[in-house]
C-alpha cells in the first residue's frame, strides 16, 4: 500500500513523526503522487555529512538530501528524503522559529525535489520556494515570517 514510511535514526530523537508523515501525505497529494511512496528518514549531523561525503561527494554536513527512485511496480517508490533535525534545530533557533515547523518546512522542501523541482538556478530557487511556501501554508498552516528569512540566501 503507498504511503509515507518515517523513521528517525538515531530513534531517541523526540521529534513529531507521526505529524511529520501527514505532511508527507498531505504533500504527496497536493502534487498530485498520492498514490506514490516516499521514505522519510531523520537523522543526525553526523550521518548527514557521511550520506552527503558518500553520494554528493561533499564532506560537510547540509539540512536535506532527496534521492529520487521512480521505481515502476505494484507502487511507486518516488524516493527517500532525509533531514537532519540537528541541522534543523540550530536554523530554526537562529531564524526564530520553532524546531518542528523547521522539519516541516524541509520535508515539504525534499518532497518537492523528489517530483522535479530544483533549487540551482536562482530564477529556479525562486519556483521552489514559493511552491513549497504555498504548499506549507495549505499543509501545515500559517508560519512566522523567521521561516522564509534567508530562504534564498542559504
Amino acid at each position: 500500500m503507498p504511503g509515507v514510511l518515517i523513521r528517525s535514526l538515531p530513534p531517541r530523537a523526540r521529534l513529531p513523526l507521526k505529524r511529520l508523515q501527514r505532511t508527507g501525505r498531505r504533500a504527496l497529494r497536493a502534487l498530485g503522487r498520492a498514490g506514490s511512496e516516499v521514505h522519510l528518514t531523520y537523522v543526525n549531523d553526523r550521518r548527514m555529512k557521511s550520506l552527503n561525503a558518500r553520494f554528493l561527494g561533499k564532506e560537510k554536513r547540509t539540512d536535506v538530501l532527496a534521492f529520487p527512485f521512480d521505481e515502476q511496480g505494484p507502487v511507486p517508490l518516488l524516493g527517500e528524503v532525509v533531514v537532519s533535525w540537528e541541522t534543523a534545530k540550530r536554523q530554526a533557533g537562529r531564524l526564530g522559529h520553532s524546531l518542528e515547523q523547521e522539519l516541516h518546512l524541509l520535508t515539504i522542501h525534499g518532497l518537492l525535489h523528489l517530483v522535479g523541482y530544483d533549487d540551482r538556478s536562482p530564477l529556479d530557487a525562486q519556483l521552489m520556494h514559493d511552491r513549497e511556501r504555498s504548499l506549507f501554508h495549505q499543509i501545515v498552516g500559517d508560519s512566522p515570517p523567521s521561516l522564509w528569512k534567508d530562504l534564498l540566501s542559504a
